[in-house]
C-alpha cells in the first residue's frame, strides 16, 4: 500500500574472420528462397445515445447522429501514411474502405476526426515501428541508432513499449551480409575447438557434405568389417572347429570397427548458429538469461573416456550474444543479470567477439575454451529506473559512449492525432492477436476513455500500452465468447469490471471486509479520526482511517506515528507537526501526540499525501472538536498550510464513494485530474481546497468553535502559494 506524491521532476562492425590454415574447404552456399492478409469487409451500424454533456466522462453518451459519413467530400479527407524516408517524420492513422477523417474534430471528437464503422477499416502499417504509438522521442532514436549502429538504453515503466521499439529495431538494421558460424574439431588440442563464419546458408551444406562423406566412409567400414568377420568366423568354424573362437573374435573386430568409426563422425563441424531461413538481421531477447544462455555454454559429458565420449566441439552451445550477431540483443530488466555477466557483456560489446566456455565448474564442459566467436550485435538495454541503480557502470558507460540513452513516456498529450492513433493502436492488437472480433466506433471510444482516465492527467492519454491491450483483448474474448460480430461498448464496459488489477481486487475486499465488521464509519461527528485515502499498486483505490490521541507526557512532547510509515511518510507527519505547534494556543511541549494510520497493511505507508488527513485528526484532538465522518480526504500539506497536490485522485475518489462517503476533500490542483466513472458522480461531492483552514472549514462540526479556529489558522500560517493559478505538478505520480 502506497500513499505518496512523486513528481517526475557502437563500436566499429565486426565480423569473424575465416582461419584459412584450419579450416576446410569452402563448399557452394545454398540459397535461400524469401503473406497477404484478407481483410472482413462487412457493414456495422451502432446505436449511440442522445444526449452527451463536453466532460471528458460524458463523452460515451454523446449521439453520432450529426456524423458525416462516406463520400461527402467536402466535409471529410483521406488521410494516408507516409514513407519513414526521413528520421523522426510523423506517423498518421491509415484508413481503409469507408473510412475518412475530418479536417477539423472538435475537442469532444473522441476519435479524432476518424470516421468509421469499425476497426477493420484501419489499416495496420506493416513495419514495426510505424506501429509504435505515442514515444516519439524514443521512436527518433530508434531510427537513428538503426541507421548507425548504436546502442540504446531505454528507461521507464513496464508497458510503454520498449521491447515492441527492440524488435522494430532489428527490423531497421542496415541489410548485412548475414553469416553461420561453425565449431571444428581441433586435431591437435581437443579442448580448444576452433571457430569459422561461413555466408548465412553455407553452414548447412558444409555440414551436410561432411555427414555424406562421414557416411560413405561408415558404409566402406562397415563393408569391411562384415567380410573380415565373415571370413575369421568361418575360419573358426570350418577349419579350427573352434565356434566360441570365432564368436569372440567376430566381437573383437566389430568393436574396434565401431569405435574407429567415431573418429571419423567427430570430423563434422557443429552449426552452432544457423541464419540460413533469416531474412531480416537476428533479434534474441536475453531478458533473465543465465550466464550459459547469454554467454553460450559448454554441455557436461559424463562419458570422458573409453572411446564414448562426446567430442568437444559437438558439446559447444551458442549463447544469446552469438545469436544475435550482426542483429539486435535486448536485455530487458538489465540490473537482474549478475556482476559477472554484465562484466563479460561488456567484453564483448567492446571487441565484438568472444570465447564460449563451460558455465559451470563442475563440469567437464569447463576444460573446453573456443576460439573468439563473433558477436558483433546491436545492444538494446531495459528497465525500470531502478535499473541504472544495481547496473554495472562500466556497461552503462560502453552503452552511453556508443548510443544513446532514452526515457519512456508514461503519458501523451491528448490530440485529435493521438485519438486516431489510439483508435489504430485497438486495430494492431486486434490484427496481432488474430482471434478477436473488430470494435465499432462507441467501442473504440470507451478504451480511449479508458486511457484518459488511467493518464492520472487532465488532457493526456496513458502510454502503459500493454494493459490497456489487456482491456482490449478482454474485452474481445467476452465478444467472442458470446459469438458476436462485432466487439461493442458493453463489451468493453464488462471488460473493466472484469480485468480489475490484483490490487483493485484486494481494495474492494478490504472495503467490503471493514462494512461486514463494522469498521468504516461514514456518518457521524468523532472526534480525533479522519477518514484518508490511498492507493494500492498503481489504479486502486482504498480508505484508510487516522486517529489522533493527545496525552500528558512523561518526559519532552513527541509526535509518535504507528501504521509501519516510510520515511517520506515520517516525514510529512513531521511537517504536519510544525503548523499545528505554530497555531495551537495550548502548550504541547508536555504532551504527547499520537498518531494511528489504521490497519495500514504488511506495506504500510509510503508518500506524504495523508498530510491534511494527519493535520485535521491531530487538531480535532487537541481542539475536542468532532470531525465529519462522512467526508474523506487526500493531500499532501506544506509547512505554511497549503494543501498541495497528490497522485491517484480518481482512484481514490472511487473508493471514498464505495466505502460511503458522501463527500472527498482534494487539492484544488488536482481538480483537473478527476475522471471519476459515472456510477460514482452522484454518490459523491468533490471538494477542492488549497490551504488547510478550508480543509478544517467543511470537515470540523460545530460553529463558534471551528470558526474561530479557522480564523486563528489562518491569520497564524498565512499560505506560501499565490491564490490563483495554483497548479501542481506536470505528473504527479498516482501513488
Amino acid at each position: 500500500m502506497s500513499n505518496d506524491m512523486e513528481t517526475d521532476d557502437t563500436p566499429p562492425d565486426r565480423g569473424g574472420a575465416d582461419d584459412p590454415d584450419s579450416s576446410p574447404p569452402e563448399e557452394t552456399p545454398s540459397e535461400s528462397e524469401p503473406e497477404s492478409h484478407d481483410r472482413r469487409d462487412q457493414d456495422h451500424d451502432s446505436e449511440r445515445d442522445a444526449d452527451r454533456d463536453h466532460s471528458p466522462t460524458d463523452e460515451r453518451q454523446r449521439g453520432h447522429d450529426d456524423r458525416t459519413r462516406g463520400h461527402e467530400g467536402d466535409e471529410v479527407e483521406r488521410q494516408t501514411i507516409d514513407d519513414l524516408d526521413e528520421l523522426g517524420s510523423s506517423v498518421d492513422v491509415e484508413v481503409d474502405g469507408e473510412a475518412t477523417i475530418e479536417e477539423n474534430p472538435s475537442e469532444d471528437d473522441l476519435l479524432g476526426g476518424l470516421r468509421i464503422d469499425s476497426t477493420e477499416e484501419i489499416e495496420v502499417p506493416d513495419r514495426l515501428v510505424d506501429q509504435v504509438i505515442g514515444q516519439d522521442d524514443a521512436r527518433d532514436i530508434i531510427l537513428k541508432a538503426a541507421k548507425q549502429r548504436r546502442h540504446v538504453m531505454m528507461i521507464g515503466s513496464p508497458g510503454t513499449g520498449k521491447s515492441m521499439l527492440a524488435k522494430a529495431m532489428s527490423e531497421l538494421l542496415p541489410k548485412e551480409e548475414l553469416q553461420d558460424i561453425l565449431v571444428y574439431h581441433n586435431p591437435d588440442d581437443g579442448n580448444k575447438p576452433k571457430v569459422r563464419t561461413v555466408p548465412s546458408g553455407k553452414g548447412e551444406q558444409i555440414v551436410e557434405a561432411h555427414k555424406e562423406e562421414a557416411r560413405k566412409r561408415n558404409q566402406m567400414r562397415s563393408f569391411l568389417m562384415w567380410i573380415i568377420i565373415a571370413v575369421v568366423f568361418g575360419y573358426s568354424l570350418l577349419i579350427a572347429g573352434q565356434l566360441l573362437l570365432g564368436i569372440l573374435a567376430a566381437g573383437v573386430i566389430y568393436l574396434a570397427f565401431r569405435y574407429g568409426s567415431r573418429s571419423g563422425d567427430a570430423m563434422i563441424p557443429n552449426l552452432i548458429v544457423n541464419n540460413a531461413d533469416q531474412t531480416t538481421a537476428p533479434f534474441e531477447d536475453a531478458t533473465g538469461a543465465h550466464a550459459g544462455a547469454l554467454l553460450g555454454d559448454v554441455r557436461h559429458d559424463p562419458f570422458q573416456s573409453g572411446g564414448m565420449e562426446t567430442p568437444s566441439h559437438d558439446r559447444v552451445e551458442a549463447g544469446a550474444i552469438h545469436k544475435a550477431n550482426k542483429g539486435v540483443l535486448f536485455v530487458d530488466e538489465i540490473n537482474t543479470l549478475d556482476i559477472r555477466s554484465q562484466q563479460k557483456l561488456m567484453t564483448a560489446i567492446q571487441e565484438g567477439k568472444f570465447s564460449i566456455t563451460g558455465q559451470s565448474e563442475r563440469s567437464s564442459g569447463a576444460m573446453v575454451q573456443t576460439e573468439p566467436v563473433p558477436c558483433d550485435f546491436v545492444m538494446v538495454a531495459a528497465g525500470n529506473l531502478d535499473a541504472m541503480e544495481n547496473m554495472h557502470p562500466a556497461l552503462r558507460s560502453r552503452i552511453k559512449g556508443y548510443g544513446y540513452e532514452v526515457y519512456m513516456d508514461d503519458t501523451i498529450e491528448d490530440t485529435p492525432e493521438m485519438r486516431r492513433k489510439y483508435a489504430r493502436f485497438v486495430a494492431q492488437e486486434i490484427s496481432n492477436d488474430g482471434r478477436l472480433p473488430h470494435f465499432t466506433e462507441d467501442a473504440v471510444e470507451e478504451v480511449i476513455l479508458e486511457a484518459q482516465r488511467r493518464a492520472g492527467r487532465k488532457g493526456h492519454l496513458t502510454l502503459e500500452l500493454r494493459n490497456l491491450g489487456g482491456l482490449v483483448r478482454v474485452a474481445g474474448d467476452i465478444a467472442r465468447s458470446e459469438d458476436a460480430e462485432f466487439t461493442t461498448r458493453d463489451h468493453v464496459l464488462q471488460a473493466k469490471g472484469r480485468a480489475r488489477s490484483i490490487e483493485q481486487q484486494i481494495a474492494d475486499e478490504y472495503i467490503q471486509r471493514r462494512k461486514d465488521y463494522e469498521l468504516s464509519v461514514n456518518e457521524g461527528f468523532v472526534t480525533g479520526r479522519v477518514n484518508g485515502l490511498a492507493v494500492m499498486g498503481d489504479d486502486s483505490g482504498i480508505v484508510m482511517p487516522v486517529m489522533a490521541e493527545v496525552t500528558p507526557s512523561q518526559g519532552p512532547g513527541e509526535v509518535i506515528a504507528t501504521g509501519k510509515l516510510q520515511e517520506i511518510a515520517m516525514e510529512a507527519v513531521q511537517n504536519v507537526s510544525a503548523i499545528i505547534k505554530k497555531f495551537s494556543d495550548e502548550d504541547i511541549s508536555q504532551k504527547d501526540i499520537h498518531i494511528q494510520f489504521v490497519q495500514t497493511g504488511q506495506q504500510g505507508v509510503d508518500g506524504d499525501s495523508a498530510s491534511i488527513t494527519v493535520a485535521t485528526a491531530v487538531i480535532s484532538a487537541l481542539e475536542d472538536i468532532p470531525v465529519d465522518q462522512g467526508i474523506a480526504m487526500t493531500g499532501s500539506l506544506s509547512v505554511r498550510g497549503d494543501v498541495l497536490p497528490v497522485g491517484g485522485v480518481t482512484h481514490k475518489i472511487e473508493a471514498a464513494a464505495k466505502a460511503g462517503c458522501k463527500k472527498v476533500i482534494i487539492p484544488a490542483a488536482n481538480e483537473q485530474d478527476v475522471m471519476i466513472e459515472d456510477e460514482y458522480k452522484e454518490q459523491v461531492e468533490i471538494i477542492p481546497v488549497s490551504h488547510i483552514s478550508e480543509v478544517l472549514d467543511v470537515a470540523l462540526e460545530g460553529e463558534p468553535e471551528k470558526d474561530s479556529l479557522v480564523d486563528r489558522l489562518k491569520t497564524i500560517t498565512g499560505s506560501a502559494l499565490p491564490k490563483k493559478g495554483v497548479r501542481g505538478p506536470s505528473s504527479p505520480s498516482p501513488q
